[in-house]
């Protein structure tokens, strides 16, 4: 191809669509923007583990190309506002939490986030005996999390 062609094929590939027969660029990623918005990130905050597994799967069609650890798990954790931070994936470290199972049983200690993976959460803790793991613990059988203050 020569370099005088490339041109007029890009002018020609720019005006062959038009508004009427698709949507511009940036129309499409607003709307795709918009469903993820309204549907897929809202939809992670509720669904179980295991449809939270196969959409890991399926992600890249799902959400396109980023990561699953910062969106998918980030955004299923969001059901539980203390484990996750607005501006960072995953659970958040900082804050000790104790979370209450649906079977009434209660752990404490701060959430490990490397070890915590695919909807499972890990909490590390130091007592008088040393430092202790907690965990996994589904995210299924997580009834609600609490920061615990300082």
């Amino acid at each position: 191809m020569s370099s005088e062609s490339a041109p007029h094929v890009a002018s020609a590939a720019s005006n062959s669509s038009s508004p009427e027969k698709s949507p511009i660029f940036l129309e499409l990623a607003a709307s795709r923007r918009e469903w993820i918005d309204s549907v897929l990130r809202p939809w992670c905050r509720t669904v179980e583990l295991k449809d939270l597994r196969q959409a890991e799967l399926e992600w890249l069609d799902l959400a396109g190309k980023v990561d699953p650890a910062a969106t998918l798990w980030t955004w299923a954790w969001e059901r539980f506002p203390d484990l996750v931070h607005p501006d960072f994936p995953g659970v958040h470290e900082t804050h000790r939490v104790e979370v209450q199972l649906k079977d009434q049983r209660t752990f404490c200690g701060y959430p490990d986030s490397r070890n915590s993976r695919r909807g499972t959460l890990i909490l590390v803790d130091r007592t008088n005996e040393g430092l202790i793991e907690t965990g996994p613990l589904s995210i299924d059988h997580i009834l609600q999390v609490n920061r615990l203050p300082y």
